[in-house]
C-alpha cells in the first residue's frame, strides 16, 4: 500500500498544527484520595515540515489510546500532566515532527452550598494544554471557566443619582445601600502555567474566579436564595475590567512563589442585559509582570 502522507513535495510550506480534534473519550484522574472520571475532548497535533504531503493522523489516535490505557492502569495526576505525556509519545510516533501540542477540555462538577444549607451540584469546564518540542523543552497549563453574574456600578450611580434628586430627605439612606441596576451573566476564566515540581488545583482556580465575581450563580435557587445572590451581586457591582483585575489580584497572593516566567491568561465577558453587544476585558501577562 501507497504512503501516501510521506510522498516528498518540493517548495511547498512547513505547516504549524496538523492533527485530529475533538476525540471524546473517558479519563480518570486521581488527586490524592480523590478519583474523578471525566468526559473530555481532545485535540491532538504535530508540526508538518515543508517537504512531506501529509501527517499520519492515525497515530495521533494510537497515542491517546495508548497514554489513556496506562492513566487507568496507573492514574493520571491531572490532565495537564496527561497532555504532557501524550505530548512525549507524539514525538516518538511522528519522527518528522519537531513539536506537539495537545488541548483538553472536560465538565468538572462540584458540590457548592448555597446559604441555610442547601446545596448544589454545580459544572465548571475544565482545559488542559501541553507543547513539547524535540529539544526538550516543554510547557503545561491548567484552566477554568466559570459562569456566574455582575451587576454593573456605571448604572447603579445613576440609578441613586435620580433617586436622591427626587428625595433628598433619604441621602443617608440611599448612599448607605446597593441600589437597582442591571444585571450580566458572566463567563469568566482563568489559564495559567504549571512549572515542574509545582502543583495547580483546578477548585483553587474555581475559587479564584467566583470570588472575582460580583456573585457566583447556582443551578438550584429557592426565592430566598434568589433573593441573596441579587443583594450579593448588587452589594458588589463590577465591571469586567474589576473581574479581570480581581482574578489577577487572588493569582497574584496565591501563586507568589511560582517562578516569574509562568504564563497567565484571564478574561471575563459580560452578556449585557440592555446592549445588544457584550462587555470584554483581559490580560494575557506573567506572574513577573504581576509582582512588578
Amino acid at each position: 500500500m501507497s504512503d501516501v502522507q510521506s510522498q516528498l513535495l518540493r517548495g511547498s510550506f512547513k505547516l504549524t498544527r496538523v492533527g485530529v480534534t475533538d476525540v471524546k473519550k473517558p479519563v480518570t484522574i486521581k488527586r490524592g484520595n480523590k478519583e474523578v472520571v471525566l468526559t473530555a475532548s481532545f485535540d491532538i497535533f504535530v508540526d508538518l515540515p515543508a517537504e512531506l504531503k501529509g501527517s499520519h493522523l492515525s497515530r495521533n489516535l494510537e497515542v491517546l489510546s495508548q497514554v489513556l490505557d496506562e492513566s487507568v492502569r496507573d492514574h493520571a495526576d491531572s490532565l495537564e500532566i496527561l497532555a504532557d505525556r501524550i505530548c512525549s509519545e507524539l514525538l516518538i510516533r511522528h519522527e518528522y515532527a519537531t513539536c506537539s501540542e495537545v488541548n483538553i477540555m472536560a465538565d468538572y462538577f462540584m458540590e457548592r452550598e448555597v446559604n441555610g444549607g442547601t446545596s448544589s451540584l454545580e459544572s465548571y469546564l475544565l482545559k488542559a494544554t501541553a507543547v513539547s518540542f524535540r529539544n526538550g523543552e516543554s510547557n503545561k497549563s491548567i484552566g477554568v471557566e466559570v459562569i456566574g453574574m455582575t451587576a454593573c456600578p456605571c448604572a447603579m450611580e445613576e440609578v441613586r443619582d435620580r433617586y436622591l434628586s427626587r428625595h433628598p430627605e433619604s441621602e443617608e439612606l440611599l448612599k448607605a445601600i446597593p441600589i437597582i441596576t442591571h444585571n450580566q451573566r458572566n463567563i469568566s476564566s482563568l489559564e495559567i502555567d504549571v512549572p515542574a515540581n509545582f502543583d495547580v488545583e483546578a477548585e483553587d482556580l474555581i475559587n479564584i474566579l467566583e470570588g472575582s465575581l460580583s456573585s457566583p450563580t447556582r443551578e438550584i435557587l429557592k426565592r430566598k436564595h434568589e433573593a441573596d445572590i441579587v443583594e450579593k451581586a448588587h452589594a458588589n457591582p463590577k465591571f469586567v475590567e474589576d473581574v479581570v483585575r480581581d482574578i489577577l489580584s487572588a493569582v497574584l497572593d496565591k501563586y507568589q512563589n511560582m517562578p516569574d516566567d509562568v504564563r497567565i491568561m484571564a478574561k471575563s465577558e459580560s452578556q449585557e442585559s440592555i446592549h445588544k453587544h457584550n462587555a470584554f476585558a483581559e490580560r494575557v501577562t506573567t506572574l513577573g509582570e504581576l509582582k512588578a
